[in-house]
């Protein structure tokens, strides 16, 4: 079911990753930002932003943080206008806020909250606080007309996408399924060239790119790019034919 959704990205901070994660020679800042869905059952909060950490994260990573509150603010909303938030998975850069939100759901995967509670992958306080209501899932689901969690799994093993069927157009929240809208680009690439029967080698990609173009998206969106991935054009308005 398609329906007239607004979607507003929130600024939460950045961090600095570190050369030695970067895969080059230099340290590389990185946004971390959430999104802010406007549904005619309530409002969906996408990441909660950047949690405390301890001494050795806060060096490693040296965050900035902006407070959810605030970010909020802007739109005119407040936590305690959230209906449900939904983590794309449980690292501290993206349920800091989630403390903040006692007693609202929090939707994540099943295999995501056990991992998280394993320890030695975020901070236990960021996961068991006061309040916190999980709501665990499965697999996909359809959590309101209209509104898709599909499990990503890559970066994390319970990484999970949120699908938004909007009258103009799929928008999905893919959080860090890709870091970058290029490298999902480069995926997007390499599934069409398999597709139409290219030889190998070609570039693997993940498997679940098969059921986010089942929606047709017409905009993908980042947790730490700023980035939009739309998918390529054969001709733009004003553009004269070759």
């Amino acid at each position: 079911m398609e329906r007239n959704m607004a979607v507003r990205r929130l600024d939460l901070g950045y961090f600095i990753r570190p050369a030695s994660e970067t895969g080059g020679p230099q340290p590389r800042v990185e946004p971390v930002l959430a999104y802010l869905v406007h549904h005619d059952k309530g409002l969906i909060l996408f990441d909660t932003g950047i949690g405390s950490a301890d001494p050795e994260t806060e060096a490693h990573y040296r965050p900035r943080r902006r407070a959810l509150q605030h970010a909020l603010s802007e739109s005119g909303i407040s936590l305690a206008d959230i209906s449900l938030v939904v983590n794309c998975h449980l690292h501290f850069d993206h349920c800091g806020g989630n403390p903040l939100l006692g007693g609202k759901p929090i939707l994540v995967q099943d295999i995501e909250l056990a991992t998280a509670r394993r320890g030695d992958y975020t901070f236990e306080e960021l996961i068991d606080f006061p309040g916190a209501t999980y709501e665990e899932l499965g697999g996909e689901t359809e959590v309101w007309p209209g509104v898709w969690i599909i499990p990503t799994p890559g970066h994390t093993q319970g990484h999970q996408s949120l699908v938004l069927r909007r009258r103009d157009g799929t928008v999905i929240l893919a959080g860090q399924a890709h870091d970058f809208a290029s490298h999902f680009a480069s995926d997007q690439l390499a599934r069409h060239a398999a597709l139409h029967g290219e030889e190998p080698p070609l570039p693997p990609y993940q498997h679940w790119l098969e059921r986010l173009a089942d929606f047709d998206p017409r905009r993908v969106l980042f947790a730490h790019d700023c980035s939009v991935w739309e998918p390529p054009q054969t001709a733009y308005p004003g553009a004269a034919p070759r």
